[in-house]
């Protein structure tokens, strides 16, 4: 019977989980056609007990960026410029293309940063078909159409695109519930909300969100104080009703 010698295979097993870990990195590899960000400083900003800590930099020169590190964990950042926010990315194993010009943001070559502009990229063909309504609306008009029967039919038209940019998105936030894409889009679809509040939408992610999805610390913030915003809604309306 062959007999290993453990004390010699723990060590050699040590620098193996040693070099995987060192061996995952990311690069962050950039190109940029806006001529005023030339000769100035990037930095990949992440969120941390409510402040944006810088944990990487690049300077731009000549329309190039480029910066590296270990990828021990993924983490989702945002490229800054000084103190304003250009663009989400996710730091992961491998090579990230960044393109920034004045008309479109991108970042590719990693799985989630893959799927994360893909998702915009939809998102924003789904907003400009929305906000061409308004512009079909006056053509329509201008052609002689009746202007209640424009209104109905683009009434139906901005409705069905509504609810089909909103079950994209939960479709998007549900089957990244088990990583950093879930949470963050949850929270950037968020923001767009005057205050924490429980919308329909919300409630309809919530409902078949994971544990380990709402106990993300920004998710479970938001959910906190959207149920205490409901609460005071609740009270201020009893309130009225109970005046008149």
């Amino acid at each position: 019977m062959i007999r290993m010698n453990v004390n010699r295979i723990l060590p050699l097993m040590l620098l193996l989980v040693l070099f995987a870990s060192c061996s995952r990195k990311y690069k962050v590899e950039g190109v940029s056609s806006v001529t005023s960000l030339d000769g100035k400083m990037l930095y990949l900003k992440t969120l941390r007990d409510g402040q944006w800590v810088a944990i990487d930099s690049a300077e731009v020169v000549h329309g190039l960026f480029s910066t590296s590190g270990p990828s021990d964990s993924v983490m989702m950042v945002t490229l800054y410029m000084n103190d304003e926010a250009i663009m989400p990315l996710v730091l992961e194993n491998g090579k990230i293309e960044v393109s920034i010009s004045n008309s479109q943001l991108t970042a590719k070559g990693t799985p989630l940063n893959n799927a994360l502009y893909e998702f915009i990229e939809k998102r924003n063909a789904l907003e400009l078909k929305i906000e061409e309504l308004e512009r079909k609306e006056a053509r329509m008009v201008l052609d002689g159409a009746a202007l209640e029967d424009v209104h109905e039919q683009l009434t139906q038209e901005g409705e069905a695109l509504v609810k089909e940019m909103n079950d994209y998105i939960k479709e998007f936030i549900s089957t990244n519930y088990e990583n950093v894409l879930g949470p963050s889009v949850f929270m950037m679809m968020c923001s767009t909300l005057p205050y924490p509040v429980m919308t329909p939408q919300v409630e309809d992610i919530i409902r078949t969100a994971p544990q380990s999805f709402k106990n993300t610390p920004l998710v479970r913030e938001f959910i906190d104080k959207a149920k205490e915003n409901m609460k005071l809604i609740e009270e201020h309306r009893r309130m009225e009703e109970s005046g008149h």
